[in-house]
């Protein structure tokens, strides 16, 4: 388990072989506050798509993992960060938006992971421009994708496509999201 400075438990674990994993990861990622999350192992989980490697959800305060140990932090770091996109707020997603909308429209290719890259695969130009949900939904998932390749300390996987100049304007993005506050979840 995960304590925050007052003490209070961020995470409760009900697979406690991933207790190690869980603590590598979080002392790579900036201070989090909030009310615990429930990390569970749930095999076989899916959507309407096919298999997944886990499943956040956000109003249960609850993910549920289906990957290998080797994918666990990077797909942790993801799933932990659909709650940090839910308490940035407004004005923080749509810098965001602004962010990878500058990328699309200068032809930026690939992504930090493939949940976000066949989204942005599926948008059109009135996506962008309508703020779709579509596009919101992509801009969440490359946010979350992005957190994964920052902070998992996996430093090379088949899913981070995205060109280093783009990568390098979504990590100064991160740090000063960041500003060395803690981050709600």
């Amino acid at each position: 388990m995960k304590r925050t400075a007052a003490g209070d438990t961020l995470f409760i674990l009900e697979d406690a072989a991933r207790g190690a994993a869980v603590g590598r990861v979080l002392r790579r990622l900036p201070r989090m506050t909030g009310a615990p999350v429930r990390l569970q192992r749930a095999r076989g989980l899916r959507d309407r798509r096919g298999e997944l490697h886990a499943g956040t959800f956000v109003r249960e305060r609850r993910i549920a993992f289906d990957c290998s140990r080797a994918e666990f932090p990077r797909i942790f770091v993801h799933e932990l960060f659909h709650f940090v996109w839910l308490r940035k707020g407004n004005a923080a997603r749509r810098s965001y938006e602004e962010l990878v909308k500058s990328e699309c429209l200068e032809g930026a290719a690939g992504e930090l992971g493939w949940s976000a890259e066949w989204r942005k695969r599926a948008l059109g130009r009135r996506d962008i421009d309508a703020r779709t949900r579509r596009w919101r939904e992509y801009c969440c998932e490359s946010f979350c994708d992005s957190a994964a390749w920052l902070y998992s300390g996996i430093g090379r996987h088949e899913e981070f496509t995205l060109d280093a100049r783009f990568r390098g304007r979504r990590r100064a993005w991160f740090a000063g999201m960041a500003g060395g506050s803690a981050l709600s979840i």
